[in-house]
C-alpha cells in the first residue's frame, strides 16, 4: 500500500487496528498487489504439494514485482488542477491531498468516486479453544447476520455516503486449525481464501474499503505482527472484544506458543499467513493485491 511504513518502533496499533494491520502486512512485505489468477497459474497443483513453504510463494513473488505503481503524471495534473479551482490555495486541506492520492492510483487527472465498495470478510478461528476471547465462535455468524440486516455501524456509514456493502462469510462452519497445535490453514485453504478475496474486487470499483469480523482474529493478527514485524507477544496483544488483564496475559501466552511452533517456518509472508492467520485475513490480503493490479485505491477500516 502506498505510504505504509510500519515497525514496532514507529507504529503502536491500538486494539481495534491490529487485525487490519496484520492483513495489510501480509500484502505489504515486499508486495504491492497482483493478479491472483496469474499467480495461481504460475505454479502447477502438483508442485504446490511438493514443498508447501516455497513453491506457492515462488510462483507468486515474480508477479508482485510487475505491478503498477502510482501515476506521477496524473498526480501532478491533479495537483495543478487544484490551483485552478475557485478557492484559496490549499483551502481544502487534506481533502486536496486525498483527491491527488486518488488521482495517482486511478491514473486520471480528475478522480472518480462513482462506485465505492465496502467488503467485510468473516472467518472463524480454531485458536478460540485456548480461551482468547470472551465470546464463542458462533458470535461471528450472528454478527454477519447483523451486518446483513443493516444493524452494524458500517451499514449506517455506507448508507450515509452511498457506498455499496458486501459481507462475505468464509466457511464459518469450518474454523481454522488451532495455531498452537498446527498451521491455521493448509496451503490450499490459504490460497483459496486469497483467491476469494481477489475475486470479490470488481473491475469497475473506484475505491475499495476493507474490514473483517471473526472471533479470535486479534490473536491471529498479533501473531502475524510478531512474525513479520518483530516485537513481543505482550506488545502486540490487546483485550480484543473485552478480555480482562488476566485474559490478555493468557492471550499473549497463546501467541507466544504459536510463534514457538511456527516462526521458524515463516520464511515468507504467505507461509506466515497460512500458519498464523485466518481466512478473513487472507481474503483481505487477496483483495488488496487484486485492487492494486486493477489500479483501485484501497482504504482500511481502523
Amino acid at each position: 500500500m502506498p505510504g505504509l511504513h510500519l515497525s514496532p518502533d514507529n507504529f503502536r496499533a491500538d486494539m481495534e487496528q491490529r487485525p487490519r494491520i496484520a492483513m495489510l502486512i501480509v500484502a505489504w512485505s515486499r508486495v504491492a498487489d497482483f493478479s491472483l489468477s496469474h499467480a495461481r497459474r504460475a505454479v502447477s497443483p502438483s508442485d504446490r504439494h511438493n514443498d508447501t513453504e516455497t513453491h506457492w510463494w515462488e510462483g507468486l513473488a515474480p508477479s508482485l514485482e510487475t505491478l503498477p505503481g502510482p501515476d506521477k503524471q496524473a498526480h501532478e495534473a491533479a495537483r495543478a488542477r487544484q490551483d485552478t479551482l475557485t478557492k484559496p490555495p490549499g483551502a481544502l486541506g487534506r481533502l486536496e491531498d486525498f483527491a491527488c492520492w486518488l488521482s495517482q492510483w486511478q491514473g486520471r487527472e480528475t478522480p472518480r468516486l462513482e462506485r465505492a465498495l465496502t467488503l467485510v470478510f468473516a472467518g472463524n478461528h480454531g485458536v478460540t479453544a485456548q480461551g482468547v476471547s470472551p465470546y464463542p465462535p458462533s458470535v461471528t455468524a450472528q454478527m454477519v447476520g447483523n451486518f446483513e440486516s443493516g444493524g452494524a455501524a458500517i451499514c449506517q456509514l455506507c448508507d450515509a455516503y452511498g457506498a455499496e456493502l458486501r459481507v462475505i462469510p468464509l466457511d464459518l462452519e469450518t474454523p481454522t486449525a488451532d495455531m498452537t497445535l498446527a498451521p491455521a490453514m493448509s496451503v490450499e485453504e490459504c490460497e483459496d481464501a486469497l483467491a476469494r478475496g481477489a475475486a470479490s474486487v470488481p473491475e469497475d470499483a473506484d475505491i475499495v474499503l476493507l474490514g473483517e469480523m471473526g472471533i479470535g482474529n486479534t490473536t491471529a493478527a498479533a501473531a502475524l505482527c510478531c512474525a513479520l514485524l518483530e516485537g513481543s507477544p505482550a506488545y502486540w496483544t490487546g483485550p480484543g472484544t473485552g478480555l480482562d488483564p488476566a485474559g490478555v496475559a493468557r492471550k499473549a501466552d497463546v501467541v507466544a506458543r504459536a510463534l514457538e511452533l511456527h516462526v521458524k517456518h515463516c520464511v515468507h509472508p504467505f507461509e506466515a499467513l497460512r500458519r498464523l492467520g485466518g481466512r478473513e485475513l487472507a481474503a483481505i490480503a487477496g483483495a488488496i493485491m487484486e485492487a492494486r493490479a486493477r489500479r483501485i485505491p484501497v482504504l482500511l477500516d481502523g
